[in-house]
């Protein structure tokens, strides 16, 4: 496990960890990190499966990831930490049996307040194994539940295709690598199923970001997140949906994080 960091202009600022999610690396949130640095020293994790970070490992669990940021935290001493999807599972994870931060901002995170879908996963591993990126993309496109319904629908086989011949450009071949880490960080959501009443323990306090665009199904659930955790306040951003923290719309998630954890 390693990371990388991107030091804050202010020279005295507080230590931030910035946690991404599944299918992206620390590259997809450089922009996220740049704004949060001018108030910040940002440490962006670059978490298992990816560049310098090397592999999962055969045995790999959400409590890795755990002990991954761990580490970090206290490499750095920092005592906020920002995460997106499956980063936010991480950190808020951590933050339940571990008191390490006293504020923490998470996007849409991948906790789990009602049944993960899960009839995608064996498909998806088997077009994985048979060098079919493509068609193991595809499967999780239309089964994992995020898909706008038009995507949802359509053929199989004519979205796949629809894929290979327009989804070839960098962010595909930066998306590509990640496919295994991809199930295997899926499957520890899915394990994380009944467990939501052990976000009481969590002593930092919690801002709770959701896209106003992203599916319905994801809005009650961070509604019942809120409900557990102790000290949490949830906002919605108007016009996101669920990688609101990437690209263009980054610095409208980072100012509202940096209000939050200043």
């Amino acid at each position: 496990m390693g990371h990388r960091s991107a030091i804050g202009r202010w020279a005295n600022g507080p230590h931030l960890i910035l946690l991404g999610g599944a299918l992206r690396t620390s590259d997809d949130y450089l922009p996220l990190a740049s704004v949060l640095a001018t108030s910040f020293r940002v440490h962006l994790v670059e978490r298992r499966g990816r560049g310098a970070s090397g592999p999962q490992g055969p045995h790999y669990t959400l409590r890795k990831e755990v002990e991954d940021l761990l580490a970090v935290q206290s490499e750095t001493g920092a005592r906020l930490a920002f995460g997106h999807s499956y980063g936010g599972l991480v950190i808020l994870e951590t933050a339940r049996s571990y008191p390490v931060f006293d504020r923490t901002a998470v996007y849409e995170p991948g906790v789990p307040a009602a049944p993960v879908p899960t009839g995608w996963m064996g498909p998806y591993r088997e077009r994985l194994t048979a060098g079919d990126a493509y068609g193991a993309f595809v499967h999780f496109i239309q089964g994992a539940g995020g898909a706008p319904p038009i995507l949802a629908k359509l053929p199989y086989r004519y979205l796949r295709y629809a894929l290979r011949i327009g989804f070839r450009g960098p962010s595909w071949q930066r998306m590509r690598p990640l496919l295994a880490a991809n199930l295997a960080e899926h499957e520890q959501v899915a394990a994380q199923q009944g467990k939501l009443a052990g976000f009481g323990a969590v002593t930092a306090s919690v801002l709770l970001l959701c896209g106003s665009r992203s599916q319905l199904a994801s809005k009650t659930q961070f509604g019942a997140l809120r409900e557990i955790l102790p000290t949490a306040v949830q906002e919605t951003l108007n016009g996101l949906n669920h990688f609101g923290p990437e690209g263009k719309t980054a610095a409208v998630v980072a100012e509202r994080a940096r209000a939050f954890l200043l």
